[in-house]
């Protein structure tokens, strides 16, 4: 009985000594959030240092001189002021033959008022007959206009046929003159005829 009475009075003395400590604690923390802190303070201020900006200019390098002079191109030769002059090109010799014409055509006794061959262009040498070595002529007629053009060719003769029709007749309509002059005016001169022979160089 006596075990209980001094067990009840030191659990008694221990919880009023728990309230009276937790008192004090919750008293002197109202303090602590009204003082102001004492003791020096340290603020950190990060200042920025000043950024300069460098700039760099950059000069354009001067191209390398070449060592060797590109090779100079040679210009082909595409007309022909000579009408019995021989057109060729790289792989092929077009010979065009001297104008002949039904009504008047080139005469030394008819003086300055005939028509006159002034350019000739050469023929395209058709790849097909070229990959194939053929050869042959054709002769083509047309009319020279009172401007110096050529109108109306068509081919009278041909060796072989239906092989370089369209590049002779192709080259007619290219091919300029001084027109006929009869009295001062300019005349059409029909049925003239010219050869192209097709010939492969080697």
């Amino acid at each position: 009985m006596a075990r209980y009475a001094i067990g009840l009075v030191l659990a008694v003395s221990v919880t009023f000594v728990l309230l009276w400590g937790m008192q004090m604690l919750i008293t002197g923390g109202k303090d602590v959030l009204t003082e102001p802190p004492r003791g020096n303070v340290l603020d950190f201020i990060r200042l920025k240092k000043d950024e300069t900006v460098q700039k760099k200019e950059r000069k354009p390098q001067k191209p390398s001189k070449p060592q060797a002079p590109p090779p100079q191109m040679q210009q082909p030769q595409m007309q022909q002021a000579n009408p019995n002059a021989e057109a060729i090109s790289t792989s092929f010799s077009a010979d065009i033959a001297a104008d002949t014409g039904l009504s008047g055509g080139l005469s030394l006794d008819s003086g300055d008022g005939d028509y006159l061959p002034i350019v000739k262009v050469a023929p395209i040498y058709p790849r097909r007959a070229q990959s194939r070595g053929i050869q042959g002529y054709v002769i083509v007629e047309f009319t020279v206009t009172t401007n110096g053009s050529v109108r109306d060719p068509k081919v009278v003769e041909a060796e072989p046929a239906d092989i370089f029709n369209r590049a002779a007749m192709d080259a007619a309509l290219k091919f300029k003159y001084k027109p006929r002059v009869v009295d001062g005016t300019p005349m059409e001169v029909a049925g003239v005829q010219n050869k192209i022979t097709f010939q492969i160089d080697g």
